[in-house]
């Protein structure tokens, strides 16, 4: 077993996007940078976040758009064969090419190493290190300057009776299927649970979800939930709410081994429900295991999160944190960003913090679900007054020429002044129109001032203005483009 020293101004665990964010701010600002990965480069969202999930979501999209082309006159609808093994072939192809291109290429390009090992800190004479066991065999300390925490975070799975023993899916397992299931049990109702439901459901599996909470879509606004139901309902895909799984039982993975989940509903009744697959999409927690945070003074939190300050900073005062691990937003924008603002505060001391107000969150879903800024219920425990206004897509030109009005808009504005606190969408194209609320809500603009707003005619983006509009007119009454 052999071991020297390195000195660098950062050491990383973790290559996704914190940890590549950091490691370029740090390479542009003078510094020596190392990055130490115990699985695969790249992390979570180029390998089985992200990119692969949205890439399958768009081939199953393009399925069900052919299949629903009838909605227009002189149409006929299709519907296409699936070939599930050659789909996950093309998606890992189109992982591959862009984990070499943004991340291995590169680490290269900016010439900082990434040490295949698993890493743990420990208490130096001068500080902490990092001892890390190479996976070629033996060990390296690294000590640095300033550390950086970017472990990302996993999916999590809650406590129920025989899934361990049955065996489930993961968003990350589930699109490395080689063959598509008949059916699929989807536990949670939230992001993930609703892309991956509809994946599945799309490319012609009978799909099934449970949501513990009343509503699917729990933390957006209720308008919303309601919406996303219809969605789900129109997709052939049954849905129970304020249903908890207790139990699950049998062994899945063809016709006689079909799951078997047992579900109770808030009132008391239990009903089994039976699929090939069961899919477990109840939330992410972090990855703080073997890193040895004790030995350096590292607190973490009661989800295991490690413990950072506005700056990103740890209880130790060398060691920082970004991205999932900290528990904060789990989006790659919101990694990446952090990834950049720990290099800066580390190397350069320079007491950047991040504002969170106008972030905006997507759900691939189609049509997508999008939102930034407050919901109602978030204004008036702030001590607000809030004025909302809720618009139906069936008032939107470009959604009634495509033939599909299903979603809503929602503006959450402060009563009195009108100042737009927060936008909730269910849209084709959500993900676009709520780029423009964040604009709008970073500039503190008023709905007045959003009604007022150029925006072209025939783009989902004008639901934003026509819902400013209905503020103060009945949008029923205006011609197809509003002034």
């Amino acid at each position: 077993m052999s071991e020297r020293e390195t000195e660098y101004d950062l050491a990383v665990i973790g290559s996704g996007s914190a940890a590549f964010a950091a490691a370029i701010a740090a390479v542009n600002r003078g510094g020596r940078v190392a990055l130490v990965e115990r699985g695969t480069v790249g992390g979570t969202c180029v390998n089985v976040g992200c990119v692969p999930s949205k890439a399958l979501l768009a081939a199953a999209d393009a399925r069900r758009v052919a299949a629903a082309a009838g909605r227009f006159p002189g149409m006929g609808s299709a519907r296409l064969a699936v070939d599930f093994s050659e789909l996950i072939g093309g998606k890992d192809a189109l992982v591959a090419g862009m984990l070499t291109e943004k991340y291995l290429n590169l680490a290269a390009d900016y010439s900082f190493p990434i040490v295949h090992g698993t890493a743990a800190f420990i208490a130096a004479g001068d500080g902490p290190a990092l001892n890390v066991a190479l996976h070629d065999g033996g060990s390296r300390r690294i000590a640095a300057a300033h550390y950086l925490i970017a472990t990302g975070s996993a999916p999590w799975a809650p406590p129920v009776d025989g899934l361990d023993a049955v065996g489930y899916l993961t968003s990350t397992t589930a699109m490395d299927l080689s063959t598509l299931p008949e059916s699929v049990i989807v536990v949670g109702g939230n992001s993930v649970g609703l892309e991956q439901a509809q994946l599945f459901a799309r490319l012609g599996a009978k799909v099934t979800v449970i949501e513990a909470m009343d509503r699917l879509a729990p933390f957006e606004e209720p308008e919303v939930s309601a919406v996303v139901e219809d969605v789900l309902r129109d997709d052939g895909i049954a849905v129970h709410v304020g249903a908890t799984l207790v139990a699950v039982s049998g062994r899945g993975g063809g016709e006689d081994g079909a799951k078997t989940a047992r579900v109770r509903a808030a009132a008391g009744t239990e009903t089994e429900l039976r699929a090939e697959q069961l899919l477990i999409a109840t939330g992410r927690r972090p990855v703080t295991d073997g890193l040895g945070l004790d030995a350096v003074g590292v607190k973490t939190g009661a989800r295991g999160e490690v413990v950072v300050d506005e700056h990103l900073r740890t209880t130790n005062p060398r060691i920082w944190a970004a991205g999932d691990v900290t528990g904060g937003p789990q989006f790659v924008y919101v990694a990446a960003a952090q990834g950049t603002l720990a290099a800066d505060n580390a190397l350069t001391g320079a007491g950047r913090t991040l504002d969170y107000t106008a972030l905006p969150r997507v759900t691939f879903t189609s049509p997508a679900i999008a939102a930034v800024g407050m919901t109602d219920v978030q204004v008036i425990r702030a001590g607000m007054r809030c004025d909302c206004r809720t618009l139906d897509l069936a008032h939107v030109p470009r959604a009634l020429v495509n033939r599909d009005t299903r979603g809503v808009i929602k503006i959450v504005a402060e009563a009195g002044s009108g100042r737009v606190l927060g936008v909730h969408a269910v849209a084709d194209g959500a993900g676009d129109v709520i780029t423009a609320a964040a604009y709008a809500i970073s500039a503190g603009m008023t709905v007045d001032q959003l009604a007022h707003t150029w925006v072209p005619y025939l783009t989902m983006a004008e639901a934003l203005k026509l819902a400013a509009l209905s503020y103060t007119v009945d949008v029923a009454k205006l011609s197809c483009c509003a002034g």
